[in-house]
């Protein structure tokens, strides 16, 4: 972590592992009800996975108060999630998903949001930066508060983006010398490998079924089957144990380079081409098929390696880009 190269590799590998991740869950997901260990692996990957990859952008968006920032912002964020949400609504009515043709720019398809909350951070920044730490705090109290606005949801993607922010911000707020602290600290590594067992330990045997969509935080607590006062303490005590996960996963994240490091700069084109894939498969596929697959967790693991090798490949990149990119 002593040089600007060490630390461009562990982020790289930190976000290729996320990236896999991302896909993983996706594969999962809709075997996950009647597995419990595929539900216990989802839980954990989404109760950190997306905050690690929100505090990873965070800490990349440090210009954000230089000239050109925010054409650039639009440029490679907005403009790519209008294009693709309309995409998406083209693809889920010709696979079936969706009965009539509609684009709606303004309700994100599935992992649009990331695109949507990360174009709203960045202007965020603007305020919220001035008062460092301080700011973190309002943030905090923000994105507890926002659950008990029974309106807000996954409109606009509101809700993540104000549930989400403060591990944007916090991303931000850091620096070099606390990711050095994160590799360097006595037996990091052990202790970081040791925070992820005992989360997947405790979520194998206490977290409820019906509490997933308290990971996803595009729902208000009324809307979760709770409403009162104490419904910010369940979200606080998320932010603290997702928290300390992040550390354990920052912690075992290794800092050379391997040959898929690479894919670490191309997640964008994981990120929304992956759905694609994934979509096309569930809808041409039987469901007794998929449910087979349930307990084949050598071929999902592999299956959902492969996909990010391939679209974090070089020519996905190059075919892509103009698209994704909007650079030909």
């Amino acid at each position: 972590m002593d040089s600007s190269k060490k630390r461009s590799l562990y982020f790289d590998n930190a976000k290729f592992i996320l990236i896999f991740l991302v896909v993983l869950g996706h594969v999962i997901s809709p075997l996950k009800a009647n597995n419990n260990i595929l539900f216990t692996l989802y839980s954990v990957v989404f109760l950190f996975h997306m905050p690690a990859f929100i505090l990873i952008s965070g800490y990349f968006s440090k210009g954000f108060h230089k000239k050109g920032y925010f054409l650039k912002t639009v440029k490679k964020i907005l403009l790519p999630y209008i294009i693709f949400q309309i995409v998406y609504s083209i693809f889920y009515y010709l696979v079936g998903e969706k009965s009539t043709l509609k684009i709606d720019l303004l309700q994100p398809h599935w992992t649009l949001w990331f695109l949507l909350s990360l174009f709203c951070w960045n202007i965020l920044l603007h305020v919220f930066a001035r008062l460092k730490w301080v700011g973190l705090i309002i943030a905090v109290v923000v994105g507890i508060g926002i659950g008990y606005f029974d309106h807000v949801g996954s409109y606009l993607s509101l809700s993540r983006t104000f549930v989400f922010f403060p591990y944007f911000l916090l991303g931000f707020l850091l620096d070099s010398k606390h990711l050095k602290w994160v590799k360097k600290v006595k037996y990091s590594t052990f202790i970081g490998y040791a925070v992820l067992l005992m989360t997947i330990l405790i979520f194998g045997t206490f977290f409820p079924k019906d509490a997933i969509p308290w990971l996803l935080g595009d729902t208000p607590y009324a809307d979760l089957g709770r409403k009162g006062l104490t419904d910010g303490f369940i979200r606080a005590s998320q932010y603290f144990v997702t928290v300390i996960v992040i550390y354990g996963f920052l912690a075992i994240v290794p800092s050379n380079g391997f040959k898929m490091t690479i894919i670490g700069q191309r997640t964008l084109y994981v990120y929304l081409l992956h759905g694609f894939i994934i979509k096309s498969i569930q809808a041409i596929v039987s469901d007794d098929t998929l449910n087979g697959l349930s307990n084949q967790y050598l071929i999902l693991i592999v299956f959902s390696l492969g996909l990010c090798i391939l679209l974090g490949n070089y020519f996905i990149q190059k075919y892509t880009r103009p698209l994704i990119e909007l650079r030909i």
